[in-house]
């Protein structure tokens, strides 16, 4: 009978730090990685570090996370006032097969940097997934007031403005999505190690990425065709208004004249 296989629980914590982490000459001499920029944190600790605003954390105490944290407050960009937080539970099973099992750990057959940061890369997408899922949920809270007050009266109303800044600011998502996240990109250490293939394909898979990544594709998309909408019916309203006030003008120019007209012919 074959000896049970020895388990080491390790935790890891996904940190959306802001918009942005300025990573540039952070490199030393304990540097593992550059994309994302992973340093050794500690003697069993490592630092993942997104320059989409997340920072993944493994095998670090809080004390030594809080450290890493305040060393890079100068870095961030737009930094969130209460960063949000996912963590998942990595169970090391020496000689095992990588894979997810039913509670939700990862089972990996090693704590190599490699496969942490692959971890490390799925967490980080999930968490900048449930942020913007979030502002979408709100944008879409705000449009649709709006589309039964079009509905009822055909006006927009003085909230229009606010919404269209609001919805503004959400479709910047979309440009942060492709060009900061490359939510639908693999991470390059599967460049060098093809082997770990499966093991992104189960965290994906497990994670949710692509189903994720293309109902937010499609929400924003309806949220550009409101926007185009709410822009052309304000333009048509503005436009009406304004043919009204030539009108009315035309019609206060005439009522001068005639009126000028009649002191003439009364004198």
């Amino acid at each position: 009978m074959d000896a049970p296989q020895a388990l080491t629980s390790l935790p890891v914590r996904a940190l959306l730090l802001g918009e942005r982490i300025d990573t540039r000459g952070l490199e030393r001499d304990d540097t593992i990685a550059t994309n994302p920029l992973t340093l050794r944190i500690g003697q069993d600790g490592i630092a993942f570090l997104f320059r989409y605003g997340v920072a993944v954390f493994a095998g670090l105490s809080a004390i030594e996370e809080d450290d890493v944290v305040r060393s890079l407050a100068p870095r961030i960009n737009d930094p969130a006032a209460t960063p949000e937080t996912d963590q998942a539970q990595i169970l090391v099973k020496a000689g095992g097969e990588d894979q997810v099992d039913p509670s939700g750990a990862i089972v990996l057959r090693e704590a190599s940097p490699e496969r942490l940061q692959i971890v490390a890369n799925v967490l980080s997408k999930s968490l900048i997934l449930s942020h913007y899922e979030t502002r979408i949920a709100d944008a879409f809270d705000q449009i649709e007031p709006l589309a039964a007050r079009l509905q009822q009266s055909g006006r927009t109303g003085s909230q229009a403005k606010r919404l269209l800044q609001q919805i503004g600011g959400v479709l910047l998502t979309q440009h942060r999505m492709v060009g900061r996240v490359e939510m639908q990109e693999k991470p390059d250490v599967l460049w060098d190690h093809p082997e770990l293939e499966r093991l992104y394909a189960r965290l994906e898979d497990e994670y949710e990425l692509a189903e994720r990544g293309l109902a937010l594709e499609r929400k924003l998309a309806l949220i550009n065709d409101t926007v185009g909408a709410v822009l052309d019916l304000i333009q048509d309203q503005r436009s009406l208004r304004l043919e009204w006030y030539i009108i009315g003008l035309i019609v206060i120019e005439i009522l001068l004249t005639l009126g000028d007209m009649a002191l003439r012919l009364g004198k």
